[in-house]
């Protein structure tokens, strides 16, 4: 299937997730001038992230229930508004300590109603399991269009305006995002060939289903490690590279080469995993992780291995969301994906939690972040040999579970 047959609910998904990626990929730049405005150190900040991040994890599996439940329309409204109300509240909180409620706890909700769980179990009820993949390749690649788009934005607002300012046209741009799950209703999805038919399994029987499936816990370990890689990076290198001297805008340019290179990235790996074993292929995306990170860590830090980085790790960056997403719908089917990979996305989140936590607790313990960073080589290499155990057979159902 060419990619300009997909139905318009892919299309719509993928403008929802551009801004509300694009927003969040975003925040790393906002550490030093929000800490400087309220005087606090980089940890603060970090924490309200992981908070964010934290609570973005716990509150999917609720959000895709609900999906699976009510559609992912409605879902999509109720988090465009917590978004734009949490950016908005951010931009004129008094204290610091608002920025756990706004930028913590409304953000996060915002985001787990309009990012990858909800998009790609819509996506997944109207385009055919044989091209699964690449459709999540394509929406995944979104999210880094948004971040290559968003983040010099949002680095023009903060150098002429305020970060208070850019806030605010954040929270504007929201409005889109309502605009377009107008267009994102769905309908049950069609029955696999050789499976009974979907509707017969109850959420019950689905959650026992993948509980008891070794294959379901060892994605969730490995999505981890991407979750904590991600918010690492995304928090803590505009802080790591001045630190060494370069300037806001080199740190803006590496973010934005994770973003557009992701686009490549992300559907390469998704037409990848519709081609090969999506469990090998996660492997291939980790080591080439793992040499990434150990040779940036390695080298001297300039402006040119900064871009270098940023395109080199952009092209693996969000490439695990198609592929761990992939492997979900082609286990377990599509009727409660959205249910079954808002739990792996919790852990993800948990791993986001700790890798844009601890990176400015160890700074601010031992004034260098050299520590977390050989920590994401060591976790990078663990996720590779994780993968290749993960049994990826789709589940076969007799008529009735009972």
């Amino acid at each position: 299937m060419s990619i300009f047959r997909f139905p318009l609910l892919v299309w719509m998904g993928i403008g929802t997730l551009i801004i509300s990626l694009g927003i969040r990929q975003s925040f790393g730049i906002f550490m030093m001038p929000i800490s400087t405005h309220f005087d606090t150190g980089r940890e603060f900040f970090s924490l309200a992230i992981a908070l964010q991040n934290l609570l973005f994890g716990v509150f999917q599996p609720f959000v895709g229930m609900a999906a699976d439940r009510w559609g992912a329309q409605r879902v999509i409204w109720t988090g465009a508004i917590a978004y734009a109300l949490g950016l908005y509240l951010t931009s004129i909180a008094l204290e610091p300590n608002w920025l756990f409620l706004t930028l913590g706890g409304l953000v996060g909700l915002g985001l787990s109603a309009t990012s990858y769980v909800i998009v790609l179990g819509a996506v997944a009820r109207v385009v055919p399991a044989e091209h699964t993949a690449k459709a999540f390749g394509l929406t995944t690649a979104a999210g880094s269009f948004g971040m290559f788009a968003v983040i010099p934005g949002a680095q023009y607002l903060l150098s002429d305006f305020n970060w208070q300012t850019a806030l605010q046209v954040f929270a504007i741009l929201c409005g889109l995002i309502l605009a377009f799950s107008c267009f994102m209703k769905t309908k049950p999805a069609a029955t696999p060939a050789g499976q009974a038919p979907e509707q017969e399994q109850t959420l019950r029987e689905a959650l026992s289903e993948a509980f008891h499936h070794r294959g379901y816990w060892l994605i969730h370990l490995g999505f981890f490690v991407c979750g904590f890689h991600v918010m690492f990076i995304a928090t803590h290198l505009p802080s790591y590279l001045a630190d060494k001297g370069l300037p806001a805008s080199a740190a803006a340019m590496a973010l934005a080469y994770v973003g557009i290179f992701n686009i490549f990235g992300s559907y390469f790996w998704g037409v990848m995993g519709d081609k090969f074993s999506k469990r090998y292929v996660m492997t291939a995306l980790y080591l080439m992780r793992t040499v990434v990170i150990a040779c940036f860590v390695l080298f001297p830090v300039t402006v040119e291995t900064a871009a270098i980085f940023g395109g080199a790790i952009g092209f693996c960056w969000l490439g695990t969301v198609p592929l761990t997403s992939g492997l979900v719908r082609q286990i377990f089917g599509a009727r409660y994906m959205s249910t079954l990979y808002g739990l792996v996305f919790f852990t993800h989140q948990v791993g986001s939690f700790l890798g844009a936590w601890a990176g400015g607790r160890i700074y601010d313990y031992y004034g260098s972040y050299e520590p977390i960073w050989w920590s994401t080589v060591v976790l990078a290499f663990l996720a590779a040999l994780i993968h290749i155990p993960v049994d990826d057979k789709p589940i076969v159902r007799q008529p009735s579970m009972a």
